[in-house]
């Protein structure tokens, strides 16, 4: 692993259980096996990223598998472009969810080490102990703890960051995968709370400081009919608190059909 001090910006290194810098700054690895990389005075709220309740909807929903095909497709062109990777990393990585399923396909060609970083200590706690085989860390994307020109290959799914972040990390011919919500994504969904309701932009496929190599969409339909796997969904959704009580029992009742529809792309630092 390549982490930096949040505090400094020197190499941190492990002794025993704790991560500390040459100016004497510690981070202790807690009980699940994740270290804490956003210090106190840079969170923005006591409790930064998704709460306990989304992370919870969002990782029962995941577990089910609905967005199975997403994860395959990302695993698939990581194969394709970045298949050598040896420093992988999950920008905005949640639950561990994505990061797991693609440390399993590549680490079945070679040995690489996947780290995934998060906001949020919720879902941070969570990966790291579901997921033992991988680094976890509580850290923002837009100032990543993480040693320049180090990391092969990134993957950020629906995860803001900062540009000049991502052109800092990404070693020579680094590949980036992005993932972002397509026009139509979730658009059944809108039709229900707006009285006109807007497309998704279309991405312009531009990240400045790298080539865009790839971009495809990915659409289907999702179909829930379970009331607990429509609950979920609901509430990883930027939608949920927009649907009053009676709407969420309808859909209970009565199922949900909605569009998915994702823009992916494939992206290599230019230098």
């Amino acid at each position: 692993m390549h982490y930096l001090c949040p505090l400094c910006s020197a190499p941190l290194t492990l002794t025993d259980r704790t991560w500390g810098c040459p100016q004497q700054h510690k981070f202790d690895m807690a009980k699940e096996g994740y270290v804490n990389l956003l210090p106190v005075q840079k969170k923005n709220s006591k409790d930064p990223g998704d709460n306990k309740q989304m992370m919870f909807a969002r990782r029962e929903f995941l577990n089910e598998g609905y967005y199975q095909g997403l994860s395959d497709k990302v695993n698939e062109l990581a194969i394709e472009f970045g298949a050598d990777a040896k420093q992988i990393l999950d920008i905005g990585c949640g639950e561990g969810y994505y990061s797991q399923r693609l440390f399993n396909v590549l680490s079945q060609h070679h040995d690489c080490d996947l780290q995934g970083i998060d906001i949020s200590k919720s879902a941070i706690k969570y990966a790291a102990k579901r997921y033992p085989n991988l680094a976890f860390c509580v850290a923002s994307a837009y100032e990543m703890p993480i040693a320049s020109q180090s990391v092969d290959l990134a993957i950020r799914i629906y995860a803001p960051s900062k540009v000049e972040e991502l052109q800092r990390i990404m070693a020579d011919g680094g590949i980036l995968i992005t993932v972002s919500p397509g026009p139509s994504h979730h658009f059944a969904l809108k039709q229900q709370i707006y009285a006109e309701p807007r497309l998704h932009p279309v991405s312009a496929a531009y990240i400045a400081g790298f080539e865009c190599l790839h971009q495809e969409r990915l659409i289907s339909q999702l179909e829930l009919t379970k009331s607990d796997h429509i609950a979920h969904f609901l509430e990883m959704t930027p939608y949920a608190w927009k649907f009053t009580d009676a709407q969420k029992r309808a859909f209970a009742l009565q199922g949900l059909s909605c569009e998915l529809d994702f823009q992916i792309e494939v992206h290599r630092i230019s230098r």
